[in-house]
């Protein structure tokens, strides 16, 4: 019929415009925003309700989505952004496998229809990698051990010549305890008379020799006396005992050597006295400086008495250290320092020093000279010739070494001298022997406050030196480790040749000409050089006293006399050092892994293993980032995924919610957005009104 087809026909473009105003809804509630459509759409939309609800009854109008329209061309659909992850994993490792330059990662994706090749490829790469780390692994150890090698190298050039100390070996009596020491050597009779029924005798100067003032108070320990000693499980030695305040603990001093035992034990009371002397009577010792140095030249010009610093030893009596400016020109025995030495004895004390002749050592400018280690003697009568050559050692610091370059020590050096390992041990120790024995040692400097040790002040001092001493050889003091070696450090080779000097044809003339006891003759503009001053030196730490009661003996026989004094020429001696060629060695530590050769070696190890370069590791660097940030963002869109499915009301309501006969549109799901839906719900509410 005609009015009906024409409302068919009036229907069909209301659907029409219905669907398209509907999809437009659509679109706007997916992409987040609420957008209301265009001017001709809303009329369109409206027209389209219109007609429906004028439908005849029992007319229900249900509307149909067409498919979704076709994709947005590709320059429009997508525009370059800043960072772009990949989709997935496989998408990832499938392009990185295929534009890497790491070698056999592109078999991996050539060979994606072989499992076997696959596998095979697979297994090759990840045995690479576990081989490449674990080279590594061994590298890195290597390199964290931070070893060094050993670099010698020749050099030439100028050279200022070394400080040289020469030691006089003849202790002296100081005036102030000039009785305590002829005490002590009637107690030395006695001990060696009761072991060895030996007596001798000594000249003793004359009482108007003695200096003037009150003796200091001392009293010698007889405690202390030598005696045969049976070490368990040793054989007899002769010694002495030292023991604590109570007497609970004593420590024994033996020795095979009954002269080794005599000299010890003769120190230890020689030290007891010098330490009891006031420090006015220590600083005006006895010397003999214008007697010891009979002629000095250097490169063909007098030495002057400027040239040379004085100070005096315990044991090696006078010292004079040489510290000429001047450099080495030339090599050879011209070119050195000459010098003819008296090694006449004065004020002897035979049970101190056994030796006879001149303490030598050869040491760094500005350096203490340490003579108990690395001093050398000179025969009276000879010519000793002594031609030096120069090392250098430049060892590397932390973390390759444990070295200074004499700052930040903790050890504060009791010597006004620069930094040496041997002056840093000797000041570490009397630290710690003020600290544990509440006095100092004699033969080292003394700190601000502290006074030397003595028996008279503190009974068991030699007790508690040893004990401290024997931690010191044992390594259980800290010293070791407080004092490193210097950073640089020179070190000096000697070799020497002697001959007899003078000869006896010409003795008779160059003693007479060098004004030598028993040639006297006076011989004008000889420098004077200046007395030595009383400083105390590093001898070496002596043996510890014991104590054991001495012994009443009955009166001995007449003392026999020692034998006459030697011949002229025998208190003569002359040296020649020299530099026997301006060429030395220097040692240098150098690192086995500096960073460039570790980063050398890391290289050729990955180079090995995948033939790749530092831009290969980059991409895979790249690789595991795009891994993670991918990772992250997936578990961020699980995490709020999970959070929004209780909240999921706003969708289209179930079918049993619908209205009968209203099926879903086509195209849209139960979690269509709501305004959607809405539009649909209003199209067949309104027809339901019209069948009411």
């Amino acid at each position: 019929m005609p009015g009906q087809r024409w409302a068919t026909a009036a229907l069909s473009p209301a659907r029409t415009v219905t669907s398209t105003a509907t999809v437009t809804t659509i679109e706007a509630t997916q992409h987040g925003r609420m957008e209301m459509p265009t001017q001709g759409g809303s009329s369109l939309e409206a027209g389209a309700l219109a007609q429906a609800a004028g439908r005849g009854p029992g007319t229900c109008t249900c509307l149909q989505l067409p498919p979704p329209p076709p994709p947005p061309a590709p320059e429009e659909e997508r525009r370059e952004r800043l960072v772009e992850l990949h989709t997935s994993f496989r998408e990832m490792i499938t392009f990185f496998c295929t534009n890497a330059t790491i070698h056999g990662t592109i078999r991996l994706v050539c060979s994606s229809q072989n499992r076997l090749k696959t596998a095979s490829w697979g297994l090759l790469l990840v045995g690479s990698l576990g081989m490449l780390y674990w080279q590594f692994g061994l590298l890195f150890e290597q390199y964290w051990r931070y070893p060094v090698s050993m670099t010698v190298s020749v050099r030439s050039e100028r050279k200022l010549f070394p400080s040289v100390t020469l030691c006089d070996m003849n202790p002296h009596r100081p005036h102030a305890a000039r009785h305590h020491l002829w005490a002590l050597d009637d107690f030395a009779r006695e001990n060696i008379y009761s072991l060895y029924r030996f007596n001798f005798s000594e000249s003793r100067d004359a009482p108007g020799a003695e200096a003037p003032g009150p003796e200091p108070i001392f009293q010698l320990d007889r405690r202390v006396c030598l005696q045969r000693l049976s070490p368990p499980g040793g054989q007899n030695r002769v010694g002495f005992k030292l023991c604590n305040s109570a007497g609970s603990d004593c420590i024994q001093r033996a020795y095979s050597s009954g002269v080794a035992a005599t000299r010890e034990w003769y120190r230890f009371h020689y030290v007891n006295i010098l330490a009891s002397l006031p420090a006015t009577h220590k600083d005006s010792r006895h010397s003999h400086g214008s007697r010891f140095i009979l002629s000095c030249r250097y490169d063909g010009q007098d030495c002057q008495a400027r040239h040379f610093q004085t100070s005096q030893h315990p044991t090696y009596g006078s010292c004079y250290t040489f510290n000429g400016v001047w450099a080495a020109q030339r090599p050879g025995v011209t070119h050195g320092i000459s010098l003819v030495l008296s090694t006449e004895r004065q004020d002897h004390l035979p049970l101190l020093s056994t030796e006879a002749g001149v303490k030598v050592m050869i040491h760094r400018r500005g350096h203490a000279p340490f003579l108990e280690h690395q001093g050398f003697s000179v025969r009276p009568g000879t010519e000793t010739t002594i031609g030096i050559r120069e090392d250098e050692v430049h060892r590397l610091g932390s973390p390759y070494g444990h070295c200074t370059d004499g700052t930040g020590v903790d050890v504060r050096l009791l010597y006004n001298t620069s930094y040496t390992r041997q002056a840093c041990l000797a000041s570490c120790f009397q630290q710690l022997m003020v600290e544990t024995c509440s006095c100092g040692y004699f033969f080292y400097p003394l700190p601000a406050g502290a006074q030397y040790c003595s028996y008279t002040r503190h009974p068991a001092w030699g007790h508690c030196f040893h004990r401290l001493y024997k931690d010191l050889q044992t390594h259980r003091l800290p010293c070791a480790s407080r004092c490193p070696q210097l950073c640089r450090e020179s070190s000096y080779k000697l070799s020497a040749g002697t001959s007899r000097w003078p000869s006896s044809k010409s003795a008779g003339w160059i003693l007479a000409l060098l004004d030598t006891p028993g040639h006297r003759s006076p011989r004008p503009g000889r420098a004077q050089l200046p007395p030595a001053k009383a400083t105390s030196r590093p001898p070496p730490l002596p043996s510890s006293p014991s104590s054991a009661p001495g012994e009443s003996l009955p009166s001995w026989p007449r003392a026999r006399p020692l034998p006459p004094a030697p011949h002229p020429r025998g208190t003569l001696a002359k040296v020649n050092i020299f530099y026997q060629e301006l060429n030395y060695r220097t040692v240098d530590e150098t690192p086995v892994y500096s960073a460039p050769q570790l980063l050398s070696a890391m290289g050729s190890l990955w180079s090995l293993w995948f033939g790749s370069s530092v831009l290969s590791v980059v991409e895979v660097l790249e690789l595991l980032l795009d891994a993670a940030a991918l990772a992250l963002l997936l578990c961020c869109r699980r995490l709020r995924g999970a959070r929004g499915q209780p909240g999921t009301a706003t969708g289209a309501p179930a079918p049993s919610q619908r209205p009968a006969g209203c099926p879903a549109a086509a195209g849209m799901t139960s979690h269509a957005p709501g305004p959607s839906w809405l539009h649909l719900r209003r199209g067949c509410q309104g027809s339901s009104r019209s069948l009411g």
